[in-house]
């Protein structure tokens, strides 16, 4: 009995340093759980780089993919919620897993701290000109009227922002199209680009330069206004098809219990770098809005993203692969 109360005083100071240790203290780690490259990894680097030239300690990115994100969260979700650990990961993550897969092996709700989401980007609908030609929303929509049997699209994978804003448009449209899905933006492109696939929704920074140079038509974004980039593109609501409203986003994240105090501390730092004007410009190159909420304003948000994609799920009875 003596022994283990002295073994009890021995460990309290050690304790007592880890409950006192103060973020950051040391290097942190962001955890994205896809490849280097994606979006989400894009943003995290160059939040991850401002940051640790303004607090004085590393922030590092590592990479960890897997079943569309789940490896990393549970990664994340094992860690000390200590604020040094944390996670970076779009949509798919942190809402549309919810929706597609029953069988989801952490929870982003109950297991995960929610910390800001970090940045959006419109989608916007875009059709081959060859196989397409047509000059708006009301043509587009006659022509899938016409070619139902032959109409198809192209997404970045089976459950991706992209692939599930083309289903709701054909639940708000009542129309019918084949779902095409890569394992990617950049080859759901190339095959709407080739022409065999012939419309797809693709985030506005990875279509702009398609767009600019004329080789797809862009007939409407999902955004709540017109965007700096694409002025002359109508949005859902102009072109005629009411609350249609779609962003592909990305959020922070830490595991689970973390303090709010800690949590405000990391959010407010994150947002301090994504707002840094280098940080900003580089996110306006290529297509991304600058959010930067609180951890009760995305909690909020995530809620509702969650519900609406467990709608269109549902309504287009949609199975991961």
């Amino acid at each position: 009995m003596k022994r283990r109360v002295v073994l009890a005083a021995v460990g309290l100071p050690f304790i007592a340093r880890a409950q006192a240790e103060e973020w950051p203290a040391r290097t942190t780690t962001i955890i994205v759980p896809f490849a280097p490259g994606s979006s989400s990894d894009i943003v995290a680097r160059a939040g991850a780089q401002r940051m640790t030239t303004t607090l004085g300690h590393p922030v590092v990115v590592e990479n960890r993919p897997g079943a569309t994100g789940e490896v990393g969260a549970r990664q994340v979700i094992r860690s000390a919620p200590d604020g040094h650990t944390l996670m970076h990961a779009p949509i798919s993550t942190w809402a549309i897993n919810v929706a597609l897969r029953p069988s989801l092996g952490y929870d982003p709700v109950t297991q995960l701290t929610r910390l800001s989401q970090t940045v959006r980007t419109p989608n916007v609908l875009v059709v081959n000109p060859a196989k397409v030609p047509v000059a708006d929303l009301a043509g587009f929509r006659a022509w899938l009227r016409a070619n139902a049997a032959t109409a198809s699209y192209s997404s970045s994978g089976i459950g991706s922002s992209d692939h599930l804003t083309a289903e709701m448009f054909k639940q708000a449209t009542g129309t019918e199209a084949v779902h095409a899905p890569f394992s990617g933006g950049a080859p759901a492109t190339t095959a709407l680009l080739a022409g065999d696939v012939q419309f797809s929704f693709q985030n506005l920074g990875s279509i702009f330069p398609q767009i600019r140079d004329g080789r797809v038509k862009a007939l409407l974004i999902t955004s709540e206004a017109r965007h700096a980039l694409l002025p002359q593109v109508p949005t859902a609501a102009e072109a005629g098809l009411a609350d249609f409203v779609v962003y592909s986003w990305q959020a922070l994240g830490g595991p689970g219990g973390m303090a709010a105090a800690l949590a405000n501390k990391v959010q407010a730092a994150f947002r301090a770098a994504l707002l840094a004007p280098e940080v900003k410009a580089r996110m306006d190159d290529i297509g991304f809005e600058v959010v930067a909420s609180t951890p009760d304003d995305f909690a909020r948000f995530q809620q509702a993203e969650i519900a609406r994609w467990q709608r269109v799920v549902r309504a287009g009875n949609i199975k991961a692969e």
